[in-house]
């Protein structure tokens, strides 16, 4: 080896070690109500160009069998930022509303409080939906605290709930950036253009909620500096509803008004990729894009487009069939994660917290993330990466799953959430619940419950163990 090879080996080694000891930027991006199959790079027959989640995709992993832990939006953003099962709080089922209190615990460890103790800038912006206040309606003319500033962001912008609740406002750190004065009377046509009545900000309107929380991300990217880590979460409102795509957006799918709002979601996440970019701070980030739960996609929707937004799931949003929980999730960071590469490892949107103990190489108390299990093996695609033990499913309406390998049992009979039949009272002789074996039976359409009593009793046993025990980690 020549001089100059040895020096460039040598400073090739020394930028290696600087990246593994340097604690990356953390960008997480949730979209809302965005199916497994909307994605070109989950779905090749996909109706609608995502071009920036397809080249997220080359640039870093795609993982085939990720699942939030809910099939609605509230309990699965409680899980992200505690890595904690949601019905083991005060909401057992269903979601919360604008006028909500706050939902994560006080003195809760979460996602962000986890970074900023250790040095992490810390930001939320977009859809919060976890509650604010204590009082049991909020009062947006009041300080609302306890919200995202008692839970380690040290900034906060965006809407309280869904963009079809009211009230329809933008809050800022711990205040209305404008009361809701004014009244709308909401609208429920055509097809997913809805939203609630109730009350509404002065100028605040619907269609610029998107543009208006990217550009807000964008402009916290760009303002960061070289001297500490961050850590942005960026929970878009869309493509839940309403289905409210901008002008340059309108035909640039085929699969209607929600087709053209994925596209423009897309847009905003290529948006924020740009950004870091041009900050010089790609090299330095890991970026997640995911969903919260499946896409609000129905049998009626499917007859009139081509389109199959979570692809050939059973089922949709709310359900606690696989439409409703497995969701796109894709990772990249430079010089960790392989490009191009695909990973059918077993996972949950609660196993964040656990990811980022094992990157940061800080031990979780045993009170904080009692759902989480790292997945940085799996990330990087290690053949030593540990499975995932089990993945505990729950729908809208209360209905419990457990995966374990390639069983998946359902307690109940009927889709749990939007689906019909939503609820099955079983007769004499019929099976109680559902058990599908999802190597053979991805499509969940032979159910095995009184075939395999062995596997039932088992993965009973497993669900009424992590209920019981208030954790699935081990301490």
């Amino acid at each position: 080896m020549t001089r100059r090879e040895f020096l460039s080996a040598a400073a090739a080694l020394h930028c290696a070690e600087a990246l593994e000891r340097r604690p990356p930027n953390i960008v997480y991006i949730l979209a809302d109500d965005l199916g497994w199959g909307d994605l070109g790079c989950y779905n090749p027959d996909s109706a609608i160009p995502t071009p920036h989640a397809d080249w997220l995709a080359r640039e870093g992993i795609r993982f085939t069998d990720m699942h939030s832990p809910s099939s609605v939006c509230t309990p699965t953003r409680y899980g992200i930022l505690t890595g904690r099962y949601a019905w083991r709080t005060r909401l057992e089922r269903g979601v919360l509303w604008g006028y909500s209190p706050n939902l994560i615990e006080p003195g809760r460890m979460t996602v962000a409080s986890l970074l900023g103790d250790r040095g992490y800038r810390t930001a939320a912006i977009g859809k919060w939906h976890l509650g604010l206040g204590e009082q049991e309606k909020t009062d947006y003319s009041r300080p609302l605290r306890p919200g995202p500033l008692d839970h380690g962001f040290q900034y906060f912008f965006g809407i309280p709930a869904s963009l079809d609740m009211d009230p329809y406002l933008y809050v800022e750190n711990d205040r209305a950036v404008a009361l809701p004065t004014d009244r709308t009377e909401g609208r429920n046509q055509p097809r997913g253009v809805f939203w609630r009545p109730g009350a509404i900000a002065p100028g605040f309107r619907l269609e610029e909620v998107l543009p208006t929380l990217t550009e807000r991300a964008v402009g916290w990217i760009k303002s960061q500096t070289a001297d500490r880590p961050f850590f942005l979460y960026v929970a878009f409102a869309s493509p839940h509803t309403p289905w409210l795509a901008g002008p340059r957006f309108r035909g640039k799918s085929k699969a209607g008004d929600y087709g053209d709002f994925v596209a423009e979601t897309d847009d905003a996440l290529g948006r924020i990729l740009r950004a870091l970019d041009e900050k010089g701070l790609a090299q330095e980030t890991l970026v997640i894009f995911t969903s919260d739960n499946g896409a609000h996609w129905t049998p009626e929707d499917q007859a009139r487009y081509a389109h199959r937004a979570n692809a050939a799931w059973r089922g949709m949003k709310a359900d606690i069939w696989e439409a409703g929980h497995r969701v796109p999730f894709l990772a990249r960071w430079p010089g960790r994660i392989r490009p191009g590469t695909t990973s059918d490892h077993l996972g949950c949107l609660t196993d964040f917290m656990a990811t980022l103990a094992e990157i940061l190489g800080v031990e979780l108390p045993p009170e904080a993330a009692e759902d989480s299990f790292s997945m940085l093996g799996a990330l990087r695609a290690r053949q030593d990466a540990k499975p995932r033990p089990a993945v505990i499913h729950h729908s809208s309406e209360g209905m419990f799953a457990v995966r374990e390998g390639p069983w998946k049992l359902i307690r109940g009979l009927g889709s749990g959430g939007f689906s019909q039949p939503r609820l099955v009272e079983p007769k004499p002789g019929e099976p109680a619940g559902q058990l599908y074996h999802l190597e053979r039976d991805p499509g969940e359409s032979v159910n095995l419950y009184q075939k395999h009593p062995e596997v039932v009793a088992r993965l009973e046993r497993l669900l009424e163990d992590v209920r019981r025990t208030g954790r699935s980690r081990p301490r």
